[in-house]
């Protein structure tokens, strides 16, 4: 039985969900993150779980510390499904300029870095979604294909952005036989 409470990071295994992290502390309950069911709460009184890396539980920590955390965990537990998309080099310390038609508004610049990031966000959380559709039990093949079709016609929109991209094995791919 656990005595101590655990802190974000710690890693745990439940015998329902597998393993999981401690992403975030409640008052009466740990969020966790567990790679196959996503975030679940639990007790902060349960003890049917196995804690295989306890971290010691701290007043303060911000959710980058806690984001980077999980990342890490998640990346050793998953081998490469988190990896690192470099941005391609032309573009680094770049900006992005927006140039409003109306010259009544104002232009709006963003880095490129801030850019490119939420571009490998939308990537990764189309790959999450396609695996999410590709395991789900509830949908039948047929509603799987449907599915599968808008997605890989949201790659095929987002192949604009593959000049960002320094590898072209992070480019996005859409449907080649499409006119």
């Amino acid at each position: 039985m656990q005595t101590s409470l655990l802190g974000i990071g710690s890693r745990v295994k439940h015998p329902a969900y597998g393993d999981g992290v401690v992403v975030r502390l409640h008052v009466a309950a740990y969020e966790v993150c567990f790679i196959q069911f996503g975030l679940k709460m639990v007790g902060k009184d349960y003890s049917a779980w196995e804690v295989t890396d306890a971290l010691p539980a701290e007043e303060s920590v911000t959710f980058t510390e806690a984001e980077q955390s999980l990342v890490r965990i998640l990346r050793s537990w998953a081998g490469t499904a988190l990896e690192l998309t470099p941005l391609g080099d032309r573009w680094k310390n770049g900006k992005l300029l927006m140039q409003p038609g109306d010259s009544a508004t104002s232009s709006k610049e963003v880095p490129i870095e801030t850019f490119f990031h939420k571009i490998v966000m939308m990537r990764d959380r189309l790959r999450v979604l396609e695996q999410n559709i590709n395991a789900s039990k509830k949908l039948d093949d047929e509603d799987k294909v449907n599915l599968q079709q808008y997605i890989t016609r949201c790659y095929g929109s987002m192949t604009t952005f593959n000049v960002l991209f320094r590898n072209k094995e992070d480019y996005f791919v859409g449907d080649s036989s499409a006119g």
